[in-house]
Parts: C-alpha cells; sequence; structure tokens
C-alpha cells in the first residue's frame, strides 16, 4: 500500500511558477522500484498525463503541453518526487495528481499506476 500526498498548489499569475511536491509512504514500501507520475484534470475534462519518470530516475518524459515548460524529478532519498512548473499558462488550471505506477517500464496511461494522491488545485490567472 502506498500513500502519496500532494502539496504546493495554488494561484499564480500566467507566466509564473510553481513547484509541485508528492511525498511517498507505504509499508512495505521500495520508493525507487516505482514509476512515478504527474496527471491533471481539469473541469469537465478526462484526467490527463502531465509528466512521468523511471523508476531510477534516469528518464523523465512529458506530454506535449508540457515540454519545455515543466520538469519532474525525484528525490530517492527523501521518498519525493517533484513538478517544477514555469510559464505557466490559464490552461494549466487543474488539480494536479500524483501517482505511482508498479510497472517495471515507463507509461503515461492513468489505468497503469494503483496509487494516487488527493490532489492539489492549481490556479492560472490571466
Amino acid at each position: 500500500q502506498v500513500q502519496l500526498v500532494e502539496s504546493g498548489g495554488g494561484l499564480v499569475q500566467a507566466g509564473g511558477s510553481l513547484r509541485l511536491s508528492c511525498a511517498a509512504s507505504g509499508r512495505p514500501f521500495t520508493f525507487g522500484s516505482y514509476v512515478m507520475g504527474w496527471f491533471r484534470q481539469a473541469p469537465r475534462n478526462e484526467r490527463e498525463f502531465v509528466a512521468g519518470i523511471s523508476w531510477n530516475g534516469a528518464y523523465a518524459y512529458y506530454a506535449e503541453s508540457a515540454k519545455g515548460r515543466f520538469t519532474i524529478s525525484r528525490d530517492t532519498a527523501k521518498n519525493t518526487i517533484y513538478l517544477q512548473m514555469n510559464d505557466l499558462k490559464p490552461a494549466d488550471t487543474a488539480v494536479y495528481y500524483c501517482a505511482a505506477s508498479s510497472l517495471s517500464s515507463t507509461t503515461i496511461q492513468a489505468g497503469d499506476f494503483g496509487s494516487w494522491g488527493q490532489g492539489t488545485q492549481v490556479t492560472v490567472s490571466s
């Protein structure tokens, strides 16, 4: 059982930055064995993939909408992943969710992630 707790959301003006954090815990739990990802869901929209990172942090991958603006990273010592979001746009407004996948390969499919956080709201004003 993996517990995920996101933080760092808030209200920011267009062009601004935010850094989201996701602290992972559980018992038994080996943070380094999980592919981690960020998803988001805006009102009336489907949940969509934003960014993912491999179990060892060597490979990061992004949705087209996030490339060049967002950076995902992980700190194994702290069992935490981050999403640095720069040049935010009103279209980025959504609830952002952290997720963990026990698959051995990277994935962007929400169904492949078995553990989810409660979400953190990001609102970007124009």
